[in-house]
């Protein structure tokens, strides 16, 4: 296997950057136990869990989020 520093890999065309990009995301994905989340952030994500199967209507919907992210109505109270 050839190796490639980063200079050579950023002078690929956007697009062959793109589907090495899918393709490292791709093989990450494939092995997500490999992926350590730290006690902090798997508190957080049980907390915002129990939030949402508490009061499953309190949140937005995907469809307000991207319609609030494309009109910048979007805010972080």
């Amino acid at each position: 296997m050839r190796n490639f520093s980063v200079a050579d890999v950023l002078e690929l065309p956007v697009q062959e950057r793109i589907h090495l990009v899918e393709l490292i995301w791709e093989s990450i994905a494939a092995v997500p136990e490999a992926i350590e989340v730290s006690p902090q952030f798997k508190a957080e994500l049980n907390a915002r869990l129990a939030d949402f199967e508490n009061d499953p209507e309190a949140g937005y919907s995907w469809d307000q989020v991207k319609a609030k992210l494309k009109d910048g109505t979007w805010h972080i109270a």
